[in-house]
């Protein structure tokens, strides 16, 4: 399993090896132990009857209910976490295995998992940076060092060989839009146990999806202080697992954000097609504020993204309920043109995305909701008193 399906096919079924002209798959794979190959979904099954098969952690929900026995996870650190707790039950069920290979790619779920396998005796664990391998020289690492300082400056072009050659988990990721941000909320220990308080209301920031991840925020507001004390994130369901999601959880609920596709109508078993904030509001999900569109990119990079930036700083975390929300946070990041060699003006679109699109609804939608509230108080205030001088 890669990050992505598409990277899957492009890196490792379709890659060709310059010096014999083959595909890397068939010299890895001769024909003469193969019983059948199937391109279009990158399967070989062997003649002794055992399976082998690529596939992408950007589509985990598919792959409930098939039967590996073991499955090999290149590029941890940048794969969706939630792919992980809906194939272990498949492993522990076939008394199968699980290896997770992975640059750090800063201080994320990786790490989480690596700190967590030290500690288990049922899981191996090892850290290998350049300098204990055989691959790289000495001199050869240091004439990367600098080429990577020359291309990116003496910050970026050293946290970046610290990441990728050194292991380092405290290593940037290129073109991460809150990486700072994060780090300063981890150092400052926001991002730690915050526990529900029952004399708050919750409320809840949205990303909607089907075939992608729905992803969903719980926040409580403590004085001038923003408590995400949840997060939930899962797709291939309809609006009715999502109310019993909210409904199991107990918590008394203030108001639910949506983003502007909530208005998008769908076909339902009414004979009127509802929008999806209907439908939600019919569950018992009430009330609910849709945030306003994002028009284009433009808006969401130099407006939406910058006002994450601003309220992150008074955001606490809970370590354990929201940390994919956190690694979602912390690896969400600026595509990189590749002919251009620079980063481009567009986020990547991954596993990153829908957690971060359901907190810019938060950022966005909240925000402007206290603000107008704010002024609404104001005008009354004004409004009563000018009748008073009269």
């Amino acid at each position: 399993m890669l990050p992505l399906y598409a990277q899957a096919r492009k890196s490792v079924w379709d890659a060709v090896n310059p010096a014999t002209g083959i595909r890397r798959i068939d010299e890895a794979f001769p024909a003469a132990i193969r019983k059948r190959t199937r391109e279009t979904d990158m399967f070989i099954e062997f003649i002794n009857g055992s399976t082998w098969q690529l596939v992408g952690s950007d589509n985990y929900n598919s792959y409930v209910g098939s039967p590996p026995v073991g499955i090999t996870f290149s590029e941890w650190a940048l794969a969706n976490p939630m792919c992980w707790p809906y194939i272990m039950p498949i492993l522990e069920q076939n008394n199968g295995w699980a290896i997770f290979i992975t640059t750090s790619r800063g201080n994320n779920h990786a790490w989480d998992m690596h700190d967590y396998a030290k500690t288990d005796p049922n899981w191996f664990a090892e850290v290998i940076p350049a300098t204990k391998t055989k691959v790289f020289k000495p001199d050869a690492l240091e004439r990367i060092k600098g080429e990577l300082i020359s291309l990116f400056g003496p910050e970026h072009g050293e946290a970046l060989f610290n990441q990728e050659y050194m292991c380092s988990r405290q290593g940037t990721i290129l073109g991460a839009y809150y990486a700072r941000q994060i780090e300063a909320a981890r150092t400052e220990g926001r991002v730690c146990p915050v526990p529900h308080q029952p004399g708050h209301e919750v409320y809840t920031f949205w990303d909607l999806g089907v075939d992608d991840s729905m992803s969903i925020w719980f926040m409580q507001s403590v004085g001038k202080s923003f408590h995400f004390i949840d997060y939930y994130e899962s797709s291939g369901y309809g609006l009715e697992h999502y109310a019993k999601v909210l409904k199991e959880k107990n918590y008394t609920y203030a108001e639910h954000y949506m983003p502007h596709d909530a208005e998008a109508r769908e076909m339902t078993n009414s004979e009127i097609a509802l929008a999806r904030r209907e439908v939600a509001e019919n569950l018992g999900i009430r009330p609910i504020t849709v945030v306003s569109r994002v028009k284009n990119m433009d808006i969401k990079v130099h407006v939406h993204i910058p006002a994450v930036r601003n309220i992150l700083s008074n955001c606490w975390f809970d370590d354990k309920r929201c940390a994919v929300g956190v690694s979602a946070l912390e690896n969400y990041r600026a595509d990189y043109d590749e002919e251009k060699k620079k980063l481009s003006n567009r986020p990547v679109h991954d596993w990153t995305s829908h957690g971060n699109d359901a907190f810019m609804t938060f950022a966005v939608g909240y925000q402007a909701t206290v603000i107008d509230a704010q002024k609404t108080r104001v005008r009354r205030y004004m409004g009563s008193n000018a009748w008073m001088r009269m």
